[in-house]
């Protein structure tokens, strides 16, 4: 097949049905004869009894715009460096649950209003069975708006929003990774709008690495950093840009600094982003149950006259255990 041509055709094998239903890496029971039930689905976790991952992936260009188009040999998959089989291929844009996690520390001040236009340049990309919540976060996370479809709410809660106080970034992630257990979507994401590091939670960024790894939410973080050797640069802003770049990684997000200017644009691409990923799905050839996490690697093997293109997936998954 053509690789020029798109992948928004219906998928009509049964199996690529239930790839589509994942946003992340997941693991999810082969079918079993049996009665069906009308009208459920199954569901995922990265701990469970199977013997098929799902690994989603977005491609971009040199350019950092998203790549359509592409077909199952254009990609190969690693199971702990060993070369998997992908027996099921599909793309897909099924609705998503966000958590909006917003800084509103003191330094975020003159950084404000962009970020408010970066948060609705991202609800624009939105679909109507999508759902949001906002976290904000200042000396505490605080839930402002619970899981809800009503983009406005959102946006007029954001528009009353003063900046004040410290920074407690890995408390809110903590939160924010807790309400989103309460949305039975099955593609989910955290965008984090902040401006550097820690220096309030009671979090710690191991204990928060370890949840980030065992959940099945994209991370994707927009780094409003101050620049290099400025005099209003702390610390722990300094940090700021390697602890949300690993954090974004772990999970097959991204990590995107940028200057006021390129908020807005940058919340867009990751909207379309993050609604146009693949699924690779394959049997791993290491099937003992020992719960032991396993490191996923993907290359690309670009079609004929395209530039080299870069993947972004989950690193990793945990095997079932006995």
């Amino acid at each position: 097949m053509n690789w020029r041509r798109t992948v928004g055709f219906e998928v009509v094998f049964g199996l690529l049905a239930i790839l589509a239903l994942h946003g992340q890496v997941a693991v999810i029971p082969r079918p079993q004869p049996a009665p069906s039930v009308e009208g459920t689905k199954p569901q995922a976790s990265l701990r469970i009894d199977t013997n098929l991952v799902l690994v989603p992936v977005s491609v971009c260009d040199p350019m950092n715009r998203p790549v359509t188009g592409l077909e199952k040999e254009h990609f190969k998959v690693f199971d702990d460096k060993v070369e998997q089989s992908i027996t099921h291929f599909a793309m897909d844009d099924e609705p998503v649950a966000v958590g909006l996690v917003f800084d509103i520390s003191g330094s975020m001040g003159p950084k404000l209003r962009r970020s408010r236009q970066a948060a609705a340049a991202f609800f624009r990309t939105a679909n109507p069975e999508d759902e949001f919540f906002l976290v904000e976060f200042n000396d505490q996370p605080k839930m402002v708006v619970p899981l809800t479809r009503q983009i406005e709410e959102i946006q007029n809660q954001l528009t009353f929003a003063q900046s004040k106080g410290r920074t407690a970034l890995l408390d809110a992630i903590m939160l924010a990774l807790h309400e989103m257990k309460n949305s039975k979507k099955n593609r989910k994401a955290l965008l984090i709008i902040s401006d550097g590091g820690d220096n309030s939670s009671r979090y710690t960024e191991p204990e928060v690495r370890n949840m980030v790894r065992e959940s099945d939410v994209l991370i994707y973080a927009i780094g409003v950093y101050e620049p290099y050797g400025s005099r209003g640069r702390t610390p722990e802003e300094s940090s700021g840009p390697g602890l949300l770049g690993d954090l974004a990684e772990q999970t097959g997000g991204r990590h995107f600094p940028a200057d006021t200017a390129e908020l807005p644009d940058i919340a867009a691409k990751i909207g379309i982003e993050l609604r146009n990923r693949y699924v690779l799905g394959y049997s791993p050839t290491d099937r003992q149950r020992d719960g032991r996490y396993h490191r996923v690697q993907v290359k690309m093997v670009p079609p004929h006259g395209l530039p080299p293109l870069k993947a972004f997936w989950r690193l990793g998954y945990y095997a079932p255990a006995e």
